[in-house]
């Protein structure tokens, strides 16, 4: 039976907005401006060396395309992973930012044990890089079977949300599509902040045109534990935490190496023109004159007398051949306009340009550290924008173990690990004028780098040893060495006023 998507707000129509906005952007869009938008398919390709190959005049693409896909170096992705291998989360602190008690200092017990059920270790990076790479990233929250909270990530390619009107926090619905591999059909969750739908449909050929009164195709579908094709949402919420990139060029996101895919394909031309002029040029082309060719008996062709080898070489019994040379191609013009494009590159990421050449050479450390000014603070920005995402994911994660004030607790903070790159000396002697200005010892240890839980371990051994440290007690007095006492019975021969009887 179709489902109906006339109503709006209703499970159908929100299956077929969400669902065509889902496909619409995996492929590319001209905007009104007639300029190209890339889509996600190519956003991907681009972060995966997968760039189209330019055209070449006086090349076959049939002929190169071996040698072609070779030349290209794959840019976007060091532009992507330069700010993503620097975005990592030691921790969470819930409370109030008055309440001086360590227990509000300290990153918060629970918030770290979900962190470490969910191996967030390690799927933290995977959604900062999809978040980076492919504009959005997202994170379910779901009840697991033991009640603990189940945290996953999800990519836009299979999920999509839309926020309440004239709101961008609070989600109005949410939905994820996906093929089941062990079906072969395709399978479909609506999350509104009241129920969870199921759909399923038969086929992976979607077409969503926004405008049809019901979906073909689809069918509700009922699982195994419930008798309806819905069930209640009892976290009354949307629970799917966005993860969106640089929504101040673009409120949907923008990849990080979206307004650089020009010059990638700039650098991809330079590169394809230079070994086609290695191939082709760069080995000097020989000539000869004054030379008889031989026929072909049978086709009447010429027969080529000589191979064009880098091995060969030509002689001729004929005193009146002669031999000669063409100039080899220069190749210094295509490598500086690779260099050219590379620095463009650097300057619109702000990506370092020692991570792009790759060669570093009698530099300061001063001079290094002001040539990553531009990617801190661009990583700085991210984990700003990140960090309020994972405060809400934390709180959704409360909300699923019933701890109502945390769930509501505004005031978390996220814990960053430090973007820059500093020698153990510098934090070292950094700590030591913190301390001389009053700066207290967890803080200090926070400023190192050093973890929430190892900075616990820290402070139990710190405690143990002062106490080994401390001075031994002075021991009570023996009779053996207690000064002498007044004997009280009166002695024999002596007045009483005497002061030595005294």
């Amino acid at each position: 039976m179709p489902v109906d998507a006339t109503q709006v707000e209703s499970p159908g129509w929100w299956l077929q907005r969400l669902g065509k906005k889902l496909l619409d952007e995996r492929d590319d869009r001209t905007d009104e401006d007639g300029e190209t938008e890339p889509g996600l398919d190519t956003l991907r390709k681009y972060a995966e060396n997968k760039a189209p190959l330019p055209h070449v005049p006086g090349v076959d693409p049939r002929e190169a395309r071996g040698w072609m896909k070779d030349a290209r170096t794959n840019w976007a992705s060091l532009v992507i992973d330069s700010p993503s291998e620097r975005l990592r989360v030691d921790g969470f602190r819930f409370g109030d930012p008055a309440d001086t008690s360590d227990a509000a200092r300290k990153a918060d017990a629970d918030a770290n044990r979900i962190w470490q059920e969910n191996s967030l270790d390690a799927d933290a990076d995977l959604i900062h890089y999809g978040a980076l790479s492919q504009r959005r990233a997202f994170v379910l929250v779901e009840r697991g079977d033991d009640g603990r909270p189940v945290l996953t990530h999800e990519t836009p390619r299979q999920v999509a949300v839309e926020h309440e009107q004239g709101s961008r926090r609070k989600l109005a619905a949410g939905l994820k599509l996906w093929r089941d591999d062990w079906t072969g059909n395709t399978r479909a969750t609506l999350w509104t902040p009241k129920v969870i739908h199921e759909f399923v449909a038969k086929s992976d050929a979607l077409l969503f045109s926004g405008r049809a009164a019901s979906l073909r195709g689809w069918d509700a579908l009922t699982l195994p534990n419930h008798e309806d094709s819905y069930r209640r949402n009892d976290l009354d919420v949307v629970p799917f935490g966005v993860f969106t990139n640089r929504r101040n060029r673009r409120l949907s996101g923008f990849a990080e190496h979206e307004d650089i895919l020009t010059v990638q394909n700039r650098i991809n031309l330079s590169l394809i023109m230079l070994v086609a002029a290695m191939k082709y040029g760069a080995f000097r082309q020989r000539w000869a004159s004054g030379l008889e060719v031989d026929e072909d008996p049978l086709t009447g062709e010429k027969i080529q007398p000589y191979k064009l080898d880098i091995k060969s070489l030509w002689t001729s019994g004929d005193p009146e051949t002669r031999f000669g040379e063409f100039a080899a191609t220069d190749l210094r013009p295509y490598v500086a306009a690779v260099q050219a494009a590379v620095q463009d590159l650097a300057a619109i990421s702000r990506t370092p340009p020692h991570y792009l050449i790759g060669a570093v050479v009698n530099v300061s450390g001063d001079a290094l550290k002001a040539a990553e000014t531009g990617l801190i603070s661009k990583v700085g920005d991210r984990q700003r924008n990140f960090g309020e995402s994972w405060e809400a994911v934390m709180r959704l994660a409360f909300r699923v173990l019933g701890d109502e004030a945390k769930a509501t607790m505004f005031t978390a903070e996220t814990l960053w690990r430090d973007p820059e790159s500093r020698s153990v000396a510098e934090l070292a002697d950094a700590a030591v004028k913190k301390k001389a200005a009053d700066v207290p010892w967890r803080q200090r240890m926070e400023d190192m780098g050093y973890t929430p839980a190892q900075i616990d371990r820290m402070e139990i051994d710190r405690a143990a040893d002062s106490m080994n440290a401390a001075p031994m007690p002075p021991a009570e007095p023996t009779d053996a060495v207690m000064p002498m006492r007044r004997d009280p019975r009166p002695v024999i021969g002596r007045d009483a006023d005497d002061p030595v009887a005294a």
